[in-house]
């Protein structure tokens, strides 16, 4: 089966596009590198031609409310044409846990307008939603830091490891088109300050985690359970300690 993962050079796109080849898989990464742009609608005839499946786990190259909606919308858009054209029977997209609840977040908009492009798009499709990657927990703390103090919302967490994630994402693109969002987590809830505390803790380094109420996670105000996934999630089975001691 040719599969065509759109950001595939990225952190999950590399990952899976690695998964695949291992289960005999024709695995295309496509991305500016390679020539293949979605903004523009460069080489996306070319490469999907012969393609079953497309796999898009790309992300804007900036989060800028506008911006970041302006690449959603129009990469979504070519990329949806350019598959109806070439008989794509499957696309396949990485979104969030929450994506939903979080719209006061421009870059959680844009991502609720990208799926919304795939809903209706006619294609058969599957739509994987997953929590925070545990690769971004020194991301996330940076957002939040001011001076040597990390403030975070006071809200739950439950983070997964970004091999879950593409393995996760692999097993969509080979399965039956679900027409619907299938939800993928880690095996663990924390509270948020808990997370980047350890996280932070495990790295040496120095800044003081503070749980504020009034924090906002890129731009949303969070409920307790704003990140959480439903009671329906799949868990993956790497817990955030044991990826934590591999790093050291």
């Amino acid at each position: 089966m040719k599969v065509v993962v759109i950001g595939g050079t990225g952190l999950i796109g590399s990952k899976l596009v690695g998964k695949l080849e291992e289960h005999g898989h024709e695995a295309v990464p496509a991305s500016p590198n390679s020539g293949v742009n979605t903004l523009t609608g460069e080489g996306l005839a070319e490469v999907l031609q012969g393609a079953s499946v497309v796999v898009d786990v790309s992300n804007s190259p900036s989060f800028a409310d506008d911006a970041v909606m302006e690449f959603f919308r129009t990469s979504t858009t070519n990329l949806l044409k350019a598959e109806v054209d070439a008989g794509v029977t499957h696309h396949v997209a990485l979104s969030v846990v929450g994506t939903e609840r979080l719209q006061e977040s421009g870059y959680f908009r844009a991502k609720l307008a990208q799926e919304e492009l795939i809903k209706a798009s006619g294609i058969p499709y599957s739509i994987v939603h997953a929590t925070q990657f545990f690769e971004f927990m020194k991301g996330i703390a940076d957002a939040g830091t001011e001076g040597d103090t990390v403030r975070v919302p006071t809200a739950k967490i439950q983070p997964i490891f970004s091999d879950d994630v593409a393995a996760a994402v692999g097993r969509a693109a080979v399965g039956t088109p679900s027409n619907g969002v299938v939800e993928v987590a880690g095996p663990d809830e924390f509270p948020f300050d808990e997370f980047i505390r350890t996280g932070l803790a495990a790295d040496d380094d120095p800044r003081t985690v503070v749980a504020d109420p009034q924090a906002l996670y890129f731009g949303s105000k969070l409920e307790e359970t704003s990140l959480l996934p439903g009671p329906d999630a799949r868990l993956a089975d790497t817990r955030f300690t044991d990826w934590l001691a591999r790093q050291q």
